[in-house]
């Protein structure tokens, strides 16, 4: 039947009052041509085991990264996760919770979102951290927003070696009420702070910047985020959280706001999503910050109890004055990390970021040794870098697929003028017999077309 039913009357009704006796006079100055019943060719039907075995075919046609050994990264990457992580957070009292409206009812869902907070805060190095955003990228235009409205100034400089889909987002988000300019980055693939000097003045609200870079390449944050302060605007650093358990946390270089993107902390690389975006500062901005925060206290019995800290920053208040439109959180995909982290532990985080780096290096050393490859950027970088070619890195890319492996991103679709740079990011599931395969078989496609 359908969703809401009218009766026979109810249908006169309606035409009546709109001049009409029957639905053959409201369709009559319809052109025939395009009422006329359409044939749509359609094969007969199927039976269950049949549609089976017809959506299995196109399933196959699809690769995944049980099939690939993966190679690419920009910004979301293949690690190991635990099959203990999925099991836990698929309990139906996590996968399907919803922070009620009276939040403090659920307990269990503030508790574990505080656990994540404090996590972050930790491993960024910054006071406080909220309670997750859509993703990096649009916590990196949070971030920036938030730095104008606390020093009250319109002018936001970015680096242009940020990840291009960062750059996009910031502009979509800034562009009417603030001025966004990109700052060039060396022939190191960082950015050289003469170069920053230039750009910077004292109406300067922000300057945001990502470390590792979109290249892979690592900033030198200190003498960067000193600079920024010298013009008395903030520091807005974008991490990858994975690689901070071997590297010095923005937080204790004086950054001011910490963003990224948490796909690297347990998180299955998906199409397009979901993602999980990181935001930590300084506790001088807390109450600027966008993002849902929640709070450890007690009752008046002693007990511990978790609560929605300072709430009308972002809820229950005109809109114009809140901190943020994104009124929400990834909660599900928090929880995941922070069962990721506690599983790994510190020791188990710095594993997973120093193998990745290791087996990152030794594949760089092996690649540039081929005649006619070479590393694009004289930079230290953590498991990610660039490789220059002979010829089209798409032609290896497409190549390299035919064999199972997804051997990079050719950085072609971001500027024409990189048509033969190949950027290569290696996890800590690779091993060193992976690694001689991928360059046994870069070396013969690479001979197809040189």
């Amino acid at each position: 039947m359908p969703y809401i039913p009218v009766t026979e009357k109810q249908k006169l009704r309606m035409l009546k009052t709109i001049g009409f006796n029957n639905i053959q006079e409201l369709l009559e100055n319809i052109d025939s041509e395009l009422v006329k019943p359409r044939t749509w060719n359609l094969p007969p039907g199927l039976s269950e085991q049949q549609l089976v075995n017809h959506l299995e075919v196109i399933k196959k046609m699809n690769l995944d990264l049980t099939t690939l050994q993966c190679y690419a990264g920009g910004g979301i990457y293949d690690h190991y996760i635990p099959a203990a992580v999925n099991h836990l957070v698929s309990r139906p009292e996590f996968y399907t919770a919803y922070t009620p409206y009276q939040a403090e009812v659920s307990q269990g869902t503030l508790q574990s979102i505080f656990e994540y907070q404090s996590m972050i805060a930790e491993l960024t190095g910054m006071d406080v951290a909220n309670a997750s955003m859509y993703d990096g990228a649009t916590a990196f235009a949070e971030a920036l927003i938030m730095s104008a409205k606390i020093t009250k100034k319109n002018k936001i400089l970015i680096a242009d070696s940020i990840h291009p889909h960062d750059a996009e987002v910031i502009n979509t988000y800034l562009q009417f009420q603030y001025s966004v300019q990109q700052i060039p980055h060396s022939e190191k693939g960082i950015l050289d702070a003469n170069d920053l000097q230039k750009l910077i003045d004292d109406n300067t609200a922000a300057v945001g910047i990502a470390s590792p870079n979109f290249f892979g390449n690592l900033e030198n944050l200190s003498n960067l985020i000193d600079l920024i302060h010298d013009h008395h605007a903030l520091a807005v650093i974008k991490v990858n959280p994975l690689s901070l358990s071997i590297l010095t946390p923005p937080g204790h270089l004086n950054a001011d706001i910490v963003v990224g993107e948490g796909q690297t902390l347990g998180l299955n690389p998906n199409f397009g999503g979901p993602l999980l975006g990181i935001f930590a500062a300084k506790r001088d901005y807390l109450r600027h910050m966008p993002g849902r925060i929640i709070g450890e206290t007690a009752d008046a019995q002693g007990r511990t109890g978790y609560v929605m800290t300072l709430q009308t920053r972002e809820q229950h208040i005109k809109r114009e004055r809140a901190t943020s439109n994104i009124c929400t959180n990834q909660a599900l995909c928090a929880l995941t990390s922070t069962v990721y982290m506690a599983l790994l532990g510190r020791s188990g985080l710095e594993t997973a970021a120093r193998n990745s780096l290791i087996l990152a290096h030794q594949l760089q050393q092996e690649l540039t040794e081929i005649p006619g490859v070479s590393l694009k950027f004289n930079s230290d970088y953590f498991n990610e870098f660039v490789v220059e070619l002979p010829c089209s890195a798409d032609l290896i890319v497409n190549s390299m697929i035919g064999e199972n492996i997804l051997g990079g991103i050719s950085l072609g679709k971001y500027n024409r003028d990189w048509q033969n740079l190949l950027m290569i990011a290696v996890t800590e599931k690779r091993t060193p017999q992976d690694l001689k395969h991928y360059v046994d078989v870069f070396k013969q496609c690479l001979n197809t077309y040189i």
